[in-house]
């Protein structure tokens, strides 16, 4: 019996309430939102088609509601528009975040709490900061999201299954994202050196551009946003295979974005490194091993995070 509580009923939190229901993740879902009649209209339209699906109690609810839950999902806040980065969110989030982190907290206290809402470092590390939760059980969706952006596009270049592919994206979960292709690699070769090692003649593969693969990933949440208004499918996909990782008795490693304490010589900022996500939240980090240069592309992208912070009050 697993009860989750989604804080926001745009289209990531419904689609993430959906999302959860379907894959039979809990049986009891709790919608908050300031606009109570969205979150009714939203749990509504989900519950009158659970007789297709696991049995969950999903319902839209208040703060009191959400006593006993295993995780809280937060997802309020603005959107971003075309046009916008991530970062030029923050200060209005973090206001919001701040305000409703006292209500839920106090219903909620041994929950792990999910951080979804943009910039989602800076919310990580504001809310790890105010909220009084301890840090294990905190977790921004982080760079989860950059990482199938890249495993997807390289399995378009080889026609290979994603699963074969085992590549990060760390840092930022924005424009200075890092992608660490030193261990980057399909079935264990390389990943630029994968269409050779086949010894098969009717298979051509072009020639691969990391240049492009990281544009691609960088630029991806942009592009949607830009041709349907907004991002939320495969970040409700991401965000339900965390909570699958969370609620699972079997750890799972992930880039999630955590705080960070001396990893890679980083301190006093959130950001997805490779974490172990099991039973109960995060239980540790894999160092894995980067090049100087991929660790000096981490700084940038973490002193980029630490800019915002400084800039913006918590």
């Amino acid at each position: 019996m697993n009860k989750i509580t989604i804080i926001g009923s745009g289209a990531v939190g419904s689609t993430i309430a959906y999302t959860l229901t379907t894959l039979g993740l809990a049986s009891e879902i709790v919608i908050i939102d300031i606009n109570g009649e969205k979150a009714l209209g939203e749990a509504l339209d989900i519950r009158q088609g659970t007789p297709f699906c696991s049995p969950c109690n999903i319902y839209a609810g208040l703060y009191c509601d959400a006593v006993d839950s295993d995780i809280v999902i937060i997802t309020c806040g603005i959107a971003r528009k075309p046009g916008q980065s991530r970062l030029d969110l923050a200060q209005t989030n973090v206001n919001i975040l701040k305000s409703i982190t006292p209500e839920i907290t106090k219903y909620a206290p041994n929950a792990m709490y999910v951080i979804v809402s943009n910039p989602v470092d800076v919310l990580t590390y504001a809310f790890t900061k105010f909220s009084g939760i301890p840090e294990e059980r905190i977790i921004g969706s982080g760079t989860i999201l950059d990482t199938a952006r890249l495993r997807a596009r390289i399995s378009e270049y080889y026609r290979v299954n994603q699963q074969n592919i085992h590549a990060y994206v760390l840092g930022e979960h924005g424009d200075t994202a890092v992608v660490p292709w030193s261990i980057a690699n399909i079935s264990n070769v390389p990943v630029e050196d994968y269409g050779k090692s086949l010894n098969h003649a009717d298979g051509f593969y072009p020639e691969f551009k990391k240049n492009e693969v990281e544009e691609f990933v960088r630029k991806s949440g942009g592009r949607v946003i830009r041709r349907k208004g907004a991002t939320y499918y495969a970040v409700s996909m991401s965000v339900c295979h965390l909570c699958k990782c969370l609620l699972s008795g079997i750890d799972t490693s992930l880039t999630v974005s955590t705080m960070v304490h001396g990893e890679y010589g980083l301190h006093d900022v959130a950001l997805s490194l490779v974490n172990i996500v099991g039973k109960n939240g995060i239980h540790g980090k894999i160092m894995v091993p980067l090049t100087d240069a991929e660790i000096a592309d981490l700084h940038h992208s973490a002193d980029s995070l630490k800019a915002v912070i400084n800039s913006i009050e918590i």
